[in-house]
């Protein structure tokens, strides 16, 4: 059993576009990638395209997952 479920702490349904970014993320920290220059890079290569559209930034990324992050707590 692994320590985490993928959507254990979901309180929505994922959308097909996080799914597509987590899949890229895993691409891109498995081709060697850790850092976040290194991931931003490898986002746009993949041709994922940030929210909005476009190209990933480092201070863009940062937002987007806060912005997941923050959307996706339980209420209390």
């Amino acid at each position: 059993m692994g320590y985490l479920a993928p959507i254990q702490a979901a309180v929505t349904e994922t959308t097909p576009w996080e799914t597509k970014l987590a899949g890229a993320i895993e691409e891109v920290f498995g081709g060697g990638r850790h850092d976040l220059p290194g991931l931003v890079d490898g986002l746009n290569e993949l041709g994922i395209p940030a929210p909005g559209g476009g190209h990933w930034t480092a201070e863009g990324f940062t937002t987007a997952i806060a912005e997941l992050a923050a959307a996706g707590k339980q209420e209390d």
